[in-house]
């Protein structure tokens, strides 16, 4: 299997720390946040990985290569104009013959990616997509999700009002997609997964599974300054440590 991991974003709510650095470089526990993802990723098997960028692109290819010291296969994706989430995807379409994981660049998780995929799978050849889902304190801030007792998912709305609010699983930025998905996402210009990717799919009656994710797993983004100060007390977990042990 790919992966393909999500790292254009200008990280504006984390400046002045993204001014020259693209938020994907940004140390945790002394390594950049995209190798703890890269290390993560390959400790699950997956050694072929595409990652879009834009911002300081030039940082990332220079830190990283072709990815060899970290056992796996580097694609890069320059967007010179950001694609968003589903665009950047759609740009790399042609990387993907099968399906595939999909990670946001700023999140960092001990998930078990294998346990993930294999639910996947588990849910029959019509093409599909499955979201992890956590559990979460401020729904209005993240996109929330209903699911039925078959695992599918009735529902999703990103960032919704107070009086919208019906859920407290969100979101948690680890996806698998089915390559045929990616025909519902726009050529060209600016396509996000939460707020056209997934609503379309579901106005389209595409299937759509999710899995909450154990209390036991680690899962945060650092999207903002105060989660990026939180990492820096808790990561890494063990089972992150463990991974990183077998970086070379």
């Amino acid at each position: 299997m790919k992966a393909m991991v999500l790292a254009a974003g200008e990280g504006t709510r984390l400046r002045p720390f993204t001014l020259h650095t693209p938020k994907s470089m940004l140390p945790v526990s002394g390594h950049p946040t995209l190798e703890w993802i890269l290390v993560w990723l390959r400790f699950h098997g997956i050694r072929e990985i595409v990652v879009n960028l834009h911002h300081h692109a030039g940082a990332v290819m220079s830190y990283f290569g072709d990815g060899g010291p970290w056992g796996v296969q580097l694609t890069y994706s320059v967007e010179p104009v950001i694609l968003g989430t589903a665009g950047g995807v759609k740009r790399m379409e042609r990387f993907f013959c099968a399906p595939f994981v999909v990670v946001y660049g700023d999140v960092l998780t001990d998930l078990d990616l294998g346990q993930l995929i294999r639910f996947h799978r588990s849910q029959g050849d019509e093409p599909h997509a499955t979201l992890s889902l956590y559990r979460v304190p401020n729904p209005q801030e993240c996109g929330i999700v209903s699911v039925d007792a078959g695992h599918r998912v009735t529902r999703f709305v990103e960032k919704p009002s107070p009086d919208q609010t019906f859920s407290d699983l969100a979101n948690a930025g680890v996806l698998i997609v089915d390559p045929p998905l990616l025909a519902h996402v726009p050529l060209d210009g600016f396509s996000d997964i939460a707020t056209d990717l997934l609503p379309c799919l579901l106005r389209q009656g595409v299937p759509v599974y999710a899995q909450p994710i154990e209390k036991s797993v680690y899962l945060i983004d650092i999207g903002s300054p105060e989660k990026y100060e939180r990492v820096q007390r808790e990561w890494p977990t063990s089972l992150a440590a463990r991974s990183m042990q077998g970086k070379n």
